[in-house]
């Protein structure tokens, strides 16, 4: 195991080595950026700040469900400096029918298998998914341009609890981030918009204390590895238990971009180590996880864009929106005291399409996999799918309403299945 670690380490090296004797082109912004109407200036030289908002304004790594561009905009007076105070109030009601899901987000792994008659229907509202952040925009003739980002939500204490709950924490110095961001094995602008807080089933999403460097050669390409905090689900019998992660997960990425950054596609990879204690000979273990994934989107005419990713791997769970913190990262094998990483799926297909300046409609297929865990217990997670068609309208600027109907099906090793449905509408106003 020490040689896979060295292996690791010696492979993000020469990532490393590769990316610097590259040309590097750093994302160039207007200095003469046109600020929106929709901004509030509340201090400032807004004339000398444009490259600054720019920034500020750059929605291009963002998934859907991300607060875009900050409302309220403290400027200083000589150009170097920008503060930017925003989220969003968003409100949702739904009713589930002909099986339900707890809870705002459609989470298709918990779907009663079979069908549960006392879980046949739901009628729930919720507010805890609206966000606050602040962004700090600042330029330095040593180091260049940075950032330091913050974001919290409403989802700390539960379903109803409302308590606050810190979303992402990071500073951006340049090509490097570091702090509690998304992972950078998490493609966020390729996933579909949809109205639920969940997402779909096998969309990658994962927030992770990590450092990473992330640099550009061109207009066109642009790549990334991280360093990253792992957290290790798993389901254990008395032969095994869990322990401290030892060697931090290390996701990369390749990436190609065009059409002005409203089509890319990226290849990425994930490497983890992860740890387990084999009570049976009182020794602690390694298992080697890994995934690669394919994903992006693509701008195919005017008002029409198709949004893919998917993966395949083992021991990865934790980065899939179905499986993470379910026990599907590494699970007891048949083998007394030891531990596998769990085989996995993913995928997601998406298109959204703008009929008007003011309505869009998506429309979202996704499913995960497991693979040979069947001697876990019949009533393991096999596979689930989700289909979803959603519409959204700008009533007036910064404020949406969206309605959604999702289908959820989940199978487990069995043979048995079951299944849920929901309509939700909400209510979003950007600030």
């Amino acid at each position: 195991m020490k040689r896979q670690i060295i292996a690791a380490c010696m492979a993000c090296i020469g990532f490393f080595t590769a990316l610097n004797v590259m040309a590097l082109k750093p994302k160039e912004y207007p200095d003469s950026f046109l600020i929106p109407e929709r901004a509030v200036i509340a201090t400032g030289d807004a004339s000398k700040s444009g490259k600054l908002v720019a920034i500020l304004y750059d929605t291009s790594d963002l998934h859907f469900t991300d607060p875009s561009a900050p409302r309220f905009l403290f400027l200083d007076r000589k150009g170097k400096v920008a503060l930017g105070i925003g989220g969003y109030l968003k409100g949702t009601v739904q009713y589930d029918f002909d099986g339900s899901v707890d809870g705002s987000g459609f989470n298709t792994f918990d779907i009663a298998v079979p069908n549960d008659p006392a879980r046949r229907s739901q009628f729930f509202a919720d507010a805890s998914h609206s966000v606050i952040f602040l962004q700090m925009v600042g330029h330095s003739d040593k180091i260049g341009y940075y950032q330091v980002y913050l974001q919290t939500s409403f989802t700390g204490d539960g379903p109803t609890g409302y308590g606050l709950k810190m979303k992402q924490a990071y500073v951006k110095v340049g090509y490097v981030t570091l702090g509690l961001a998304n992972s950078t094995f998490v493609d966020g602008a390729a996933g579909t918009p949809v109205v639920e807080t969940q997402g779909p089933t096998g969309e990658m999403s994962r927030k992770n204390v990590l450092l990473r460097y992330a640099p550009r050669f061109s207009d066109h390409f642009s790549a990334a590895v991280g360093v990253e905090m792992p957290s290790v689900s798993m389901t254990n019998n008395t032969t095994n238990e869990k322990i401290n992660p030892r060697v931090p997960d290390i996701p990369v990425y390749l990436q190609y971009e065009w059409g002005g950054g409203d089509s890319h596609i990226r290849l990425s990879g994930l490497l983890r180590n992860l740890s387990y204690r084999d009570l049976t000979e009182q020794k602690n273990r390694m298992v080697t996880g890994w995934a690669v994934q394919l994903s992006g989107l693509a701008s195919v005419f005017k008002g029409f864009t198709l949004f893919y990713q998917g993966a395949y791997g083992k021991g990865y769970g934790a980065y899939i929106n179905d499986l993470g913190g379910n026990g599907l990262d590494l699970a007891f094998s048949e083998t007394p005291g030891r531990m596998e990483a769990v085989r996995a799926s993913n995928f997601e297909v998406g298109a959204r399409y703008n009929v008007t300046p003011k309505l869009f409609m998506s429309a979202v297929y996704s499913q995960a996999n497991t693979y040979g865990v069947g001697h876990l217990g019949a009533d393991t997670y096999r596979y689930a799918r989700y289909l979803g068609v959603n519409g959204f309208y700008e009533v007036i600027p910064d404020l949406t309403v969206g309605l959604q109907y999702v289908r959820g099906m989940r199978k487990d090793y069995s043979g048995e299945s079951g299944h849920a449905n929901r309509i939700m509408a909400s209510l979003q106003f950007n600030f």
